[in-house]
């Protein structure tokens, strides 16, 4: 689809036009979203019909110590774990990660919470993608609101965001 087609058929988001700026292979896919759902992954993964294990959440986190300290974090988990805080701290070199308040991501990013995509944020900040997501042959992100994901390979999306890749999910003892 070209760049003037999918303008036209889903608005262009950043994360969009991060992505066709960096030249990098990927695939949108919508779903209707329900207001009343609050669990975004699963709503995703049974409306694009995709294992919940290729959709992943963007959570940010406030760092403490380490080259980032005082700054927030970027991470990418699929939506069937959970971030392991202290794995993702040492990932990003720093002593302390809690998660950011969910304006405060809102401010950083120019994204509202459920629709947070990594990709186009405002301020770019220091990225980690789970290692056992970036395992996967495609993953789907946020493309920048609720009902609208970017499809692409984990290796593009590490490039695309210089991430660091890093085992910074547990199991979601909640699924």
């Amino acid at each position: 689809m070209s760049k003037k087609d999918r303008k036209k058929q889903h608005g262009a988001t950043p994360a969009v036009l991060a992505l066709e700026k960096a030249g990098v292979d990927f695939t949108v896919r919508t779903f209707e979203h329900d207001p009343e759902v609050e669990d975004y992954g699963d709503e995703a993964a049974a409306a694009l019909d995709v294992p919940a294990r290729q959709i992943c959440k963007t959570l940010l986190v406030e760092l403490d110590g380490g080259p980032h300290d005082g700054r927030m974090g970027v991470t990418v988990v699929p939506v069937t774990m959970m971030l392991d805080l202290k794995a993702a701290a040492s990932a990003f070199g720093a002593k302390k990660a809690t998660m950011a308040d969910p304006k405060a991501a809102e401010r950083s990013t120019g994204y509202v919470v459920g629709g947070i995509s990594p990709l186009g944020q405002k301020k770019r900040l220091a990225t980690v993608l789970d290692a056992e997501a970036a395992s996967e042959e495609t993953l789907l992100v946020s493309g920048g609101r609720r009902g609208f994901d970017v499809q692409l390979t984990p290796a593009e999306l590490v490039t695309v965001l210089d991430a660091t890749v890093a085992p910074i999910g547990r199991e979601d003892l909640y699924r």
